[in-house]
């Protein structure tokens, strides 16, 4: 299954009121996992960038001016997208920037499926904050090589944000979330290579069900809650 994160920086808040992309980048993910091809391209606005765009992006007008106009970039980008899943972080948001851009350019808008990763993180993380630096802290995915916001670091770390958030979770999984992975693997066959502990073969007191049962109770979205009894994501929208 081929999927594409990807994030925009605009010269403002509004395509309605004419603001434009400055910045396009995009992460392709295969089965879940994040390849070496990527697509980024800075544009040209031809209109001025508001002063919070660039404290945000770090992008100033005299930078911008040396690229093309999104015209020129428009046939690589949709090339690179084709038909695959695209994922977005309030999509609504690039979408919409995306769309102006391919009607001022004569081309159709975008059809392809999106998923937005906030809907899915409201589901898993309700009244929590889900900004992508929010997620990005939940999941312990590094942002230090990310000094300002630039498309193509925020698609990589939303890629990484929904891998996390959109992969069974299964025991293999959770080790080799770990940065040190040659060092857990062998801890995992050292541990395989152990006498298994022989079955109870007396039946547990109600009253120690039942605590186990309330102590159950106050965990926070604990992970046998992300998986069904089958070992498949319960979040339908990330089935799709």
């Amino acid at each position: 299954m081929r999927e594409i994160a990807i994030d925009t920086e605009t010269t403002g808040l509004s395509a309605k009121e004419g603001d434009r992309i400055i910045e396009l980048g995009c992460i392709e993910i295969i089965d879940k996992k994040i390849t070496d091809k990527s697509f980024h391209a800075y544009i040209n606005p031809q209109r001025e960038l508001s002063i919070a765009s660039t404290e945000i992006s770090g992008l100033t007008n005299d930078f911008l001016q040396q690229f093309g106009t999104f015209d020129t970039i428009a046939d690589d980008f949709l090339e690179f997208i084709a038909d695959s899943r695209l994922v977005i972080h309030n999509s609504e948001f690039d979408i919409g920037f995306l769309n102006y851009e391919m009607v001022l350019t004569g081309k159709p808008e975008i059809e392809n499926f999106v998923i937005d990763t906030i809907a899915i993180a409201k589901q898993k993380f309700p009244g929590s904050s889900l900004s992508l630096d929010s997620l990005c802290r939940k999941f312990s995915i590094d942002t230090t090589k990310r000094i300002k916001h630039g498309a193509l670091i925020d698609a990589e770390l939303l890629a990484e944000v929904y891998i996390q958030m959109s992969v069974s979770v299964t025991q293999k999984n959770i080790f080799s979330c770990s940065k040190k992975i040659e060092a857990n693997q062998a801890a995992i066959f050292e541990y395989g290579e152990k006498t298994p502990i022989p079955s109870r073969d007396f039946a547990i007191p109600a009253s120690e069900t039942m605590e186990h049962l309330q102590f159950l109770q106050k965990l926070h979205n604990p992970i046998w809650n992300l998986v069904d009894e089958n070992n498949q994501n319960v979040i339908s929208s990330e089935r799709d």
